[in-house]
């Protein structure tokens, strides 16, 4: 039995008609052991029913607990999800650090909203550098209070204690006593003064630094981990859904009496949600086809190719994200300026697996099994939704195959709550390929406008830089430019009404990989004006300690050299941050010029992510982040049609295939002294502009739009 079935047969029977529960009931709902809490609400309350947007930030009323049981095995309960960035290895070894216990003495229970303390969700990389100094406090504290405790039970002083193992040792006596014996047939509530609570530092980690195998591994490679379409209840309905034809379609007409005649089929109507259901998918699937409807669509204003002219016109007033220095006198001081425009299409976050979600009420009470990235947010709409108190809803967060920003919306979960409430039985939504495109959340089109400068020695003048839909985050050059502006008209979320036709929010790095490409390409195209070798011309603009550092280590690594290439064969570099992480990467590509096909052999990473828990999960990171990187580089666009979308599977929405997979090198600098920054999003971030800086020097064609198709590439050609 795992340790969240344990904990979740323990707390069960109490919690289904529980109301918002205390610090002290909370405890007795689960059973016995020591919890260590970090209360920040009014009067030391677990306000785990609290609507996030009643929040004032990340992690203002965050309560990080963990459980010790009689056996002494420690749990950590975190309310963040994983979905295969290797979080739920992480996380146990960062606690079990603090806690001088062993790493396999350790279980962890994640996005569990009856077992977890509230959290805003898995995303921004932010499990590590922000959620990681609050599991690290916790595991401090826990093992203060146990000293403590042991203090009394060996009449010693603390001060002369130990902690090993999980076990409290006086070292002049011998006596000891283990963590669980400590804690057995007890409810313990003891405080230190977190202003006081000192975590360990960095050369007292013994697990850190280390790289164990993934606890999600096994369950992954064998097919024993379970996804939230795998739990198949006694009764289960399949539901499949009436979807419109595009996105803002009304319905004027529906005829559901042939699929109603299906033996066994329910159809049920609940406001706009029109559902088939039946115990077997495939049948549910064949009555859905036979449902009769006829939809009001708006109007084609904008398509693939449009889009960008539209973003220009819609475009909210820009914010100056920074500005110093004045840009006419960076024109005059400029001896040469180059203004460039840079594309990016709309791009599917495409997980393995598709939004699911499996829902059963009972006692009035639902439970839902959901792929979610956001499982706290996702109770709060479940129940507002179903019309019930949070308490009522629990949400479970099994494995999740894949989400990179896009399962941060889960309608699935809402659509299989409501069903299983109509229904009475047990209700299971799984999306197909078209409805996952036709939902996600896209990463946005956007529109970067560049003029820049510089002067007869190569350095920069003039930076002027304004990015139109994509947000702007990162936006900030880290180039020295002493006469510069940066703004931003729109962000990556929906909160522009009529910028974008349909929904649009985060995909992995928001706005990260589209500023970066076209500051990394200006860049470049700048370093060729000068006469200077790409790096050289970057290094000249760049006093970052941290970005220089990463930029030498891996001109040095790679091997790079200033001279002429053979045609066809090219090099490239990119610099970027994010999260805080600083990343050099160098690419060798070779491109077909007859067919504009590009084909990357090579690329390296150099990461400085400040202090690294896991060596190996971050280097699975950045292999994992340029394949990725490599689709929305050379070959991932959504086409639509005004609010329709076209692409609607992967016979024509072209993800990355493992037959071009390049050699990827990773190097990791080794910053034991900083805190631990972001690792999931910053390796993707480069992957578009230094295939783009590969491909110009390989045959000098600057690609200035995201896919760089063949097509593109070869419309880029120079025409002699």
């Amino acid at each position: 039995m795992s340790a969240q079935e344990k904990l979740a047969n323990e707390a069960n029977a109490t919690m289904t008609d529980a109301a918002p529960v205390s610090r002290r009931e909370f405890l007795g709902l689960t059973g016995s052991g020591l919890f260590v809490f970090f209360w920040a609400g009014p009067g030391g309350v677990f306000q785990e029913t609290a609507h996030p947007s009643q929040r004032s930030g990340y992690p203002e009323d965050f309560n990080a607990y963990l459980r010790i049981a009689p056996d002494g095995r420690v749990t950590c309960l975190v309310g963040k999800i994983e979905m295969g960035e290797g979080v739920m290895t992480s996380l146990p070894m960062m606690l079990a650090d603090e806690l001088d216990v062993a790493l396999d003495s350790m279980d962890i229970v994640m996005g569990d909203t009856d077992l977890c303390p509230w959290d805003m969700g898995t995303f921004g990389s932010l499990s590590t550098r922000q959620f990681g100094p609050i599991l690290r406090k916790a595991g401090a504290e826990a093992r203060a209070v146990l000293l403590q405790m042991a203090a009394e039970r060996l009449n010693a002083p603390v001060e002369r204690l130990n902690t090993k193992d999980g076990v409290v040792s006086d070292p002049p006596t011998g006596n000891h006593v283990s963590y669980g014996k400590l804690v057995q047939g007890k409810r313990i509530e003891r405080h230190l003064d977190k202003d006081k609570v000192v975590v360990k530092p960095t050369s007292a980690l013994k697990i850190w630094g280390q790289s164990p195998v993934r606890r999600d591994g096994l369950d992954k490679v064998t097919g024993k981990g379970k996804f939230a379409a795998d739990f198949v209840l006694p009764g289960m309905l399949h539901a499949r859904m009436l979807r419109p034809p595009a996105h803002g379609a009304t319905l004027k007409h529906v005829d559901t009496s042939a699929a109603e005649k299906i033996e066994g089929v329910r159809v049920i109507r609940d406001g706009e949600l029109i559902a088939v259901l039946h115990t077997h998918r495939d049948v549910a699937d064949s009555a859905k086809s036979l449902i009769k409807a006829e939809y009001d669509v708006p109007p084609v204003t904008v398509d693939d190719r449009t889009i960008f002219d539209h973003l220009l016109k819609h475009a909210p007033q820009p914010q100056v994200v920074d500005e110093s220095g004045d840009l006419k006198q960076g024109e005059k001081l400029s001896t040469t300026i180059v203004e460039e425009t840079y594309l990016n299409s709309y791009v599917s976050h495409a997980p393995i697996e598709p939004h699911s979600a499996t829902a059963v009420m009972e006692n009035g009470r639902i439970t839902v099994w959901a792929g979610t990235q956001t499982p706290f947010p996702v109770k709060q709409e479940v129940a507002e939704a179903l019309r019930l108190p949070p308490e009522k809803v629990h949400i479970i967060v099994p494995y999740v195959g894949g989400g990179f920003g896009g399962k941060s919306a889960s309608q699935q979960a809402i659509e299989a709550a409501r069903l299983a409430k109509i229904t009475g039985q047990p209700v299971q939504v799984l999306w197909d390929r078209s409805e996952e495109f036709f939902f996600d959340t896209f990463r946005p089109a956007a529109v970067v406008k560049i003029r820049a400068g510089i002067d007869g020695t190569g350095k920069l003048t003039l930076w002027d830089f304004r990015v139109i839909g994509a947000g702007e985050r990162e936006a900030k050059s880290f180039y020295d430019a002493p006469h510069r502006r940066t703004t931003s008209s729109g962000e990556w979320s929906d909160e522009n009404p009529g910028l974008h036709p349909f929904a649009v929010g985060p995909w992995r790095a928001p706005s990260v990989n589209t500023n970066t490409f076209a500051r990394e390409s200006h860049m470049d195209t700048l370093a060729r004006k000068a006469g200077l070798d790409p790096v050289e011309f970057r290094l000249k603009n760049l006093s970052n300690k941290r970005m220089r550092n990463v930029l030498q280590l891996a001109a040095k690594q790679f091997g790079w050299k200033p001279a002429q290439k053979q045609r066809g064969h090219g090099f490239g570099v990119s610099c970027g941050t994010d999260t805080g992480t600083y990343v050099a990467m160098m690419a060798e590509v070779v491109v077909d010029e007859p067919t504009g096909a590009v084909r990357v052999n090579r690329v390296l990473c150099v990461q400085d992510q400040g202090a690294t828990v896991n060596p190996e999960g971050t280097r699975q990171q950045i292999e994992g982040g340029i394949l990725m990187g490599l689709g929305y580089a050379l070959s991932e666009e959504v086409r639509f049609r005004g609010r329709e979308i076209l692409d609607r599977n992967f016979d024509s929405y072209a993800l990355p295939r493992f037959s071009w997979l390049p050699k990827i090198e990773s190097l990791l600098v080794n910053n034991p002294d900083l805190p631990a920054s972001g690792c999931g999003e910053p390796p993707i971030i480069n992957v578009g502009a230094v295939i783009a800086n590969a491909i110009y020097d390989a045959v000098g064609a600057r690609v200035l739009q995201l896919p760089m198709t063949p097509a593109r590439v070869k419309a880029a050609l120079p025409h002699t």
